[in-house]
């Protein structure tokens, strides 16, 4: 594959005029402005980010070599008994372009790389693999789920990572490696699976932290008073959230699985073979799959709950406020009655006499007070 390729692929995503219109990005949940379709290459990364790519080199699983250029991977895949490492985070076109012509990866790969909507996948090619997946998170000031889309480059003997947001950081990698420098030895497996293993498990803190802002709306569900606007509000950013969540777990299933029992196909898989080791390690890693998977099955039903709970005791609410109501309607209207009665222009029983006027007020407050005990011992009072 010649430099050109790569280079023609990606510079298509910039031809002039070529404009994408505002609209909600259902990776990390924010709003595109009207902006060039490739300013995710060539915006400058935010604050925090890591300026230059991260690599390492690890030679019979121990660390030789970090910080080197990029231009020097190629050299240490030579040799046989080294695996490297390099990650990218916001990386502009340059970027992608030097490492896919350094270590000749396939430009549909590139361009996916660079894409903004790709959906969780393992796709598999004759020399390397391509992984996307998404990070997670719910942000501790706004309480709305973040994303981070980090793609990967799996070679024989190298992983290339590629993040997209700077909050998902690459240190979580590198203490996970130092602190078990054994498991280094099995190669790529082990980098791999420590890339996945931070995904799922941010994916899990996520579910908890969206479970957690569920009991808080269950806790306003029966308060006296009826669910704040504000709150309500909220339930429906949940469910969005919820929804973005449930989109982004349910196909690690998949990947997990493909990663796993890749079997045949080349000579240079990078995971044709696992090992014996670290089949303990993926095996817990699908667990938590699963784990995640299912949290954000419960917890889509569980924030339909609280809504349609909510329109229940809207409904409840009102059915009592009209009951109310109804009995002081029918508790007024007994005097209202009797006044009538009495107010007729034609003689009656103590017509203009004192006994009549106490006669009337008896007889309107006792229906009344026989209206209103009938009525408390219903509950209707």
């Amino acid at each position: 594959m010649s430099p050109a390729t790569n280079r023609e692929i990606l510079g298509s995503r910039s031809q002039p005029g070529h404009t994408q219109a505002a609209s909600a990005d259902p990776a990390n949940g924010s709003t595109i402005n009207d902006t060039t379709a490739d300013d995710s290459l060539t915006e400058p990364a935010p604050d925090g980010a890591c300026p230059v790519p991260r690599t390492r080199v690890w030679r019979h699983g121990k660390l030789v070599a970090e910080g080197f250029p990029m231009a020097q991977v190629s050299d240490y895949l030579k040799e046989e008994d080294c695996i490297v490492w390099a990650d990218l985070c916001h990386p502009t076109q340059h970027d992608l372009v030097t490492i896919a012509d350094e270590l000749s990866i396939d430009p549909h790969a590139v361009e996916d790389a660079a894409g903004r909507h790709e959906r969780p996948k393992l796709d598999r090619y004759p020399h390397h693999a391509f992984l996307t997946a998404y990070a997670v998170r719910v942000n501790a000031e706004t309480q709305q789920l973040q994303t981070c889309r980090v793609s990967a480059f799996i070679l024989r003997r190298a992983l290339i990572t590629v993040r997209s947001e700077h909050w998902f950081g690459s240190d979580r990698f590198t203490q996970r490696w130092d602190a078990s420098p054994e498991l280094l030895n099995f190669g790529v497996p082990t980098l791999l699976h420590t890339v996945l293993d931070e995904i799922v498990d941010g994916q899990i803190e996520a579910a908890q932290d969206l479970d957690d802002q569920i009991e808080e709306l269950e806790d306003l569900l029966f308060n006296d008073r009826p669910m704040p606007q504000q709150a309500q509000r909220r339930n429906f950013e949940l469910r969005k959230n919820l929804v973005e969540l449930r989109r982004l777990v349910l196909p690690m299933r998949d990947v997990v699985i493909s990663t796993h029992r890749w079997h045949g196909g080349p000579t240079d898989n990078p995971v044709k073979s696992m090992p014996a080791e670290l089949e303990p390690y993926y095996q817990d890693l699908y667990d938590h799959v699963l784990r995640a998977a299912e949290s954000t099955e419960a917890l889509r039903d569980m924030v339909t709950t609280v809504f349609e709970t909510n329109l229940s005791l809207q409904d409840a609410r009102l059915n009592t406020t009209m009951r109310k109501l109804s009995a002081w309607a029918a508790i007024i209207a007994v005097p209202t009655a009797v006044t009538g009665f009495y107010g007729q222009n034609v003689p009656y029983p103590g017509f203009q006499k004192w006994s009549g006027f106490l006669a009337s007020l008896a007889v309107m407050v006792t229906l009344a007070a026989g209206l209103f005990l009938y009525f408390r011992r219903r509950h209707w009072l």
